[in-house]
């Protein structure tokens, strides 16, 4: 599969302290902790933001946003210091992908994010999209397909976080 994402980056690996800070944010509500994660999203991320127009956010399903009370990938973009394109929604709900193994995750998310009619005024320029955590990748790849089908010029990544599995 060619990847759609040519540049990704996260702060570090999600372990010890940075997991827990992105735990707090996500599922303890701190929202307050999107400041300091997207400064250093912003730092070590300098050449994934350079040149881009945009982030944008992963959106979550309506019933997921209504559940948590908040987007932390919305939280975390609008700290970012770039304008904010929510030119992406979630058009099915999935699996957690948390709770699926590295093999069904592009499965779970494939087809399940659309443009808005918002996405034109992107045509040709580059986006990044921001995400809490990346694990296989499976997400960003799944979000960028629909931008880059509707004319969307290049798609980044930057996330909080990202899985390091290590070989056995």
């Amino acid at each position: 599969m060619r990847r759609r994402i040519t540049r990704c980056r996260a702060i570090g690996e999600y372990d010890g302290v940075l997991r827990a800070i992105v735990h707090a944010l996500k599922y303890d509500g701190r929202r307050s902790l999107a400041v300091p994660l997207a400064e250093r999203m912003r730092e070590r991320g300098a050449f994934v933001l350079e040149g881009a127009s945009a982030v944008v956010p992963v959106p979550l399903h309506a019933s997921r946003r209504r559940q948590r009370g908040f987007n932390q990938a919305a939280d975390l973009a609008r700290h970012i210091g770039l304008p904010v394109a929510p030119i992406l929604r979630r058009i099915r709900a999935t699996a957690d992908q948390t709770t699926l193994a590295a093999g069904q995750r592009h499965g779970n998310v494939r087809g399940a994010f659309a443009v808005t009619p918002a996405a034109i005024e992107w045509a040709g320029r580059i986006v990044v999209l921001v995400d809490d955590v990346s694990t296989t990748g499976a997400t960003l790849e799944a979000c960028a397909s629909p931008l880059l089908e509707h004319g969307v010029g290049e798609v980044r990544g930057l996330t909080a976080a990202r899985v390091v599995t290590r070989p056995r």
